[in-house]
């Protein structure tokens, strides 16, 4: 075969780069001199840029999201099944914390980012493999007076319903918090997130949060740092005490038997917030803790096993897409 001449070889090596292939870089070694007429050996970096990373890869129906961009040079903007991302500036990159419903079908799921590289912006595409939600049906009874509310109570209703979303309604701000989230208390978890529940045969509901057993006076600490943004003894939720953790993201914690902080507290992973107790509508003591992230209740188990320290590559998930722009 005869040798290629210096221009195709060369324009063999722009063809790898415009399609984001690595070049391989040739070695040079004692015997590899570059004899007379032959062109010299190029050495080629790998194609450097913007990269996406996705936790969990595999989530189910209800799990909180943890997108980062590496290598961006400033802040990205994207989507997660059409739905806008948030991004922050953290861990020397970017991150956004999403979530997807407990309707959302078994399936794959499109994340688009378009991060700003050192030259054009690059379209950064991944795909998340939904699986099945595996939610448990119950069957509770509770004092009736939780399945069909008097006329009396409901004014109060009302009123618990503007209170939480006047909490809810943070505005938006990097993370309070540099660490991974941890358990407000360790214990058994007695209901995970996601029950479909009846309540004395009738009433139907989605348990939105993580209960974890408890003897009335034990202790409740804060799953990581924030600024406390509700204490409030509501109906059904009883004494509750809210956390807002910055990144659009609240934990809850439910039916306890005192409040021990006061809204506007700067609180630290770990700092007490209160006892388990049996406050507002429940079958027995214990701690109801809630994470609601990206503006939807979704699974405290699997924030807890997030890794906002430095987010892994998750390798096959997402790629530059070529032909947008080089980094």
């Amino acid at each position: 075969m005869p040798a290629r001449t210096p221009s195709a070889a060369r324009l063999l090596v722009l063809s790898l780069l415009a399609s984001g292939a690595p070049a391989l870089a040739a070695t040079p070694t004692a015997s590899s001199a570059v004899r007379q007429g032959e062109l010299a050996p190029l050495k080629v970096a790998p194609v450097e840029g913007p990269r996406l990373a996705l936790q969990p890869s595999n989530p189910k129906p209800g799990d909180p999201v943890l997108v980062t961009v590496s290598g961006a040079s400033s802040l990205p903007t994207g989507s997660i099944a059409g739905r806008p991302l948030r991004f922050f500036a953290w861990n020397n990159g970017y991150a956004a914390l999403a979530s997807l419903p407990v309707e959302q079908a078994e399936g794959t799921v499109a994340v688009d980012v378009t991060a700003p590289g050192r030259g054009l912006p690059v379209l950064l595409s991944g795909v998340l493999n939904v699986g099945a939600p595996g939610f448990r049906e119950r069957e509770l009874r509770v004092a009736n007076k939780y399945v069909k509310p008097p006329k009396a109570v409901k004014a109060r209703m009302e009123a618990d319903r503007k209170a939480f979303a006047a909490a809810f309604a943070q505005p938006f701000q990097t993370p309070l918090f540099g660490q991974n989230f941890a358990w407000p208390r360790e214990a058994t978890v007695t209901a995970p997130f996601g029950d479909r529940r009846s309540f004395n045969g009738k009433l139907q509901s989605q348990h939105f949060g993580v209960d974890l057993d408890g003897a009335t006076g034990s202790p409740v600490v804060a799953a990581n740092d924030g600024t406390v943004v509700m204490t409030r003894h509501n109906y059904a939720s009883g004494n509750t005490v809210l956390v807002h953790h910055g990144a659009g993201l609240y934990t809850a914690y439910f039916h306890l038997s005192r409040i021990d902080v006061k809204d506007g507290a700067q609180v630290k992973q770990g700092d007490p917030l209160g006892l388990v107790g049996s406050t507002g509508r429940v079958t027995g003591p214990h701690l109801h803790w809630g994470v609601k992230a990206d503006d939807r209740w979704v699974d405290g188990q699997t924030l807890l096993k997030l890794d906002f320290t430095g987010a892994p590559e998750a390798p096959g998930m997402a790629t530059n897409a070529p032909g947008l722009a080089n980094p």
